[in-house]
């Protein structure tokens, strides 16, 4: 179950960066209130997942996993280029999302 909250967090983060974007310096309210319902969701989810998740190995898979959706979403919603060296180190933060998981207690 805590997993499953962590993931959400994740999700959560990863949509409140985006309508962040969207939002425009905060002068579009709809992506503005996206923005700020992700942001307090993502953190309740993460509240969640903490009470039986280890705080460095949660934080770190939800930031790494923030870092990711992100990028690739700069990539298909905005047109951000990815260069190969910025590629290689997005794709390290996958190893060590995946180690933590592996390795985890919980």
């Amino acid at each position: 179950m805590e997993w499953g909250m962590l993931a959400l967090a994740a999700a959560l983060e990863v949509t409140w960066a985006c309508s962040m974007k969207y939002a425009d310096g905060f002068s579009k309210i709809i992506p503005t209130l996206i923005t700020v319902i992700g942001y307090i969701a993502s953190a309740v989810f993460l509240s969640l997942a903490l009470k039986k998740l280890p705080l460095g190995t949660a934080y770190a898979i939800w930031t790494g996993c923030g870092i990711i959706g992100t990028s690739v979403l700069g990539v298909f919603l905005f047109q951000e280029k990815v260069t190969f060296p910025q590629a290689v180190c997005i794709f390290l933060i996958v190893i060590g999302i995946v180690g933590l998981k592996l390795w985890s207690k919980k």
